[in-house]
């Protein structure tokens, strides 16, 4: 798997001061350019959002942010990655607000655990994170971003 900032890139995911009235319009959002890139199928948008109505939105990894995810099998052609950004926060069916997506789409369950989840810590250890990418205006306040997580405890044993 590419690394998040070379996916990121690679993909053309990265949405910033996006709009969404709803949870499921911010999951359409966060995945579309994974599905332009053909990354993902059009199912996929479809599975995380089915799989979040009969499980809740497991994918919750901190206050304010969340990584929406389905399985390999529910439309992944390949490794990627996309972030967006949030003008305003959308309420999840738990009650908790979100305003930063990163959609993973990952072929198996050893590049979720492995490699995805590891630089996704590694991002939101930084500090203020939050403000920093909630005021970002192009994609470049975002790799720099990335850079700073070089030399993280959580990406010790990363290997591309």
């Amino acid at each position: 798997m590419s690394d998040l900032r070379q996916s990121l890139a690679a993909e053309k995911s990265i949405l910033l001061q996006q709009k969404a009235n709803t949870w499921e319009e911010a999951i359409a959002l966060c995945v579309a350019p994974l599905e332009q890139s053909g990354a993902v199928s059009d199912a996929y948008a479809k599975a995380i959002i089915a799989s979040t109505l009969a499980h809740g939105p497991y994918y919750i990894l901190t206050p304010g942010m969340a990584m929406p995810h389905a399985r390999p099998e529910d439309g992944v052609m390949r490794n990627a990655f996309s972030l967006i950004t949030l003008v305003e926060p959308v309420i999840f069916p738990d009650g908790k607000p979100v305003s930063i997506l990163v959609c993973l789409a990952a072929t198996s369950a050893e590049i979720h655990l492995s490699k995805a989840i590891p630089q996704i810590i590694a991002l939101f250890e930084l500090d203020d994170i939050f403000n920093k990418l909630a005021q970002a205006e192009d994609e470049s306040a975002i790799y720099d971003l990335l850079e700073q997580t070089k030399g993280s405890k959580y990406l010790a044993n990363f290997t591309d």
